[in-house]
């Protein structure tokens, strides 16, 4: 049976997901306007709502979204 290779990430998963984001909506914004952009973008928002509800959920005081 393989081994899995394991190893700890450097950054946390808010940062890569924060990183990947900003790099989707570059490579978004380099596209014409058509499905494959509008995925991009899609994919994108659905990161930041990851984030955001993540940053919510850990949060002391769990205060109802804004």
């Amino acid at each position: 049976m393989l081994k899995r290779r394991r190893f700890k990430q450097q950054l946390t998963l808010q940062d890569r997901l924060s990183a990947w984001v900003k790099q989707v909506k570059e490579d978004a914004a380099s596209l014409p306007p058509g499905p494959e952009r509008d995925a991009l973008l899609k994919k994108a928002r659905q990161a930041e709502l990851a984030n955001h509800l993540h940053d919510w959920v850990k949060s002391p005081g769990l205060e109802p979204p804004k």
